[in-house]
């Protein structure tokens, strides 16, 4: 154990943890948007597959990284219409309409990679991105190295939650956003259109979902497999709840599931054989579990969230 404790304060480690953090981070801020507005997605899992698969798709068949990602922006912003369609449009039920998405993002996602790469013994790779240094910054001792050497999509996720912060809280548009999740009939009379507003944010969420995706398979492991995910858009719910629904709240909370994902990782290199790896994997949702049950009791959803609206009923 004495090993792992002096890995923990390695650059190599910290850099870990930020890379971890940063699909993490995207897929967060996603749902938070989208449950900000009133509208839980649940398709979060499937939306990651399916983006993930799409952008790692795009990628590979045009050799260019970023048409990848906006392959998977794109996408997870049409499934994110797709989830809107359902659940604000039409007021169906928010939990049955995002399994259903996440089932149908899987499905297709497992179908259209058969289809294009066949059955392979040995999974395709691309080249993914590589880590761009900052200069000056990533000379900043031990923090400088494990921050500013790091890939673009992760100095993106740094930037997006204050940019997410600024938007939820400073700009008309979060004002909105927030009215149509706390008071949606407040926010029809004071003249926002609700349907609109829930509409933009499921979709901007649905974009983020797909950044997450994009950074799994075009930076973390430059290739696609159908465990990809793991489980990740099911954790960023989780720590939604465990953020309670804020913009920086939330990246901490992923950055301190990233802690214990790393941390797990570690234990697994350091030669603990008499101890089953499972046992290791199980770590960062246990903490996960555990931190939502104390954190959820106090957690305070935005009111209107799981309600659908529908501007004739009073």
């Amino acid at each position: 154990m004495s090993s792992v404790f002096e890995q923990i304060f390695q650059v190599g480690f910290l850099a870990a943890i930020i890379r971890i953090a940063t699909p993490l981070a995207f897929a967060t801020l996603g749902e938070m948007f989208s449950e900000r507005a009133g509208v839980l997605n649940l398709g979060i899992e499937g939306i990651m597959l399916l983006c993930a698969m799409a952008g790692f798709t795009a990628a590979s068949l045009s050799g260019s990284l970023w048409l990848g990602v906006l392959v998977a922006v794109l996408v997870g912003a049409l499934m994110g219409a797709l989830h809107a369609l359902f659940t604000v449009a039409l007021g169906l039920s928010q939990h049955v309409c995002g399994i259903g998405v996440t089932l149908f993002s899987s499905g297709l996602a497992y179908f259209l990679y058969r289809l294009i790469f066949g059955q392979q013994s040995v999974p395709p790779s691309i080249d993914g991105f590589k880590p761009v240094p900052i200069p000056l910054l990533s000379d900043i001792p031990v923090f400088g190295p494990a921050v500013f050497n790091q890939f673009t999509l992760v100095y993106l996720a740094i930037i997006a939650v204050p940019l997410a912060a600024f938007v939820l809280y400073r700009t008309p548009w979060g004002l909105s956003v927030r009215m149509a999740g706390e008071n949606p009939r407040a926010a029809d009379s004071a003249g926002v259109n609700v349907v609109a507003t829930r509409f933009q944010a499921v979709i901007l969420g649905g974009a983020l979902m797909g950044l997450a995706g994009a950074f799994l398979t075009m930076a973390q492991f430059n290739a696609f497999t159908f465990g990809v995910v793991s489980g990740r858009g099911w954790v960023a719910i989780a720590l939604v709840v465990f953020g309670r629904w804020d913009p920086w709240r939330s990246a901490g909370a992923a950055l301190l599931f990233a802690f214990v994902d790393a941390l797990q990782l570690r234990m697994q290199a350091s030669g603990l054989g008499h101890i089953p790896y499972e046992a290791f994997l199980m770590l960062p949702f246990i903490f996960t579990i555990v931190a939502m049950a104390f954190m959820s009791r106090n957690a305070v959803a935005p009111s209107a969230l799981l309600k659908p609206f529908r501007r004739e009923e009073r």
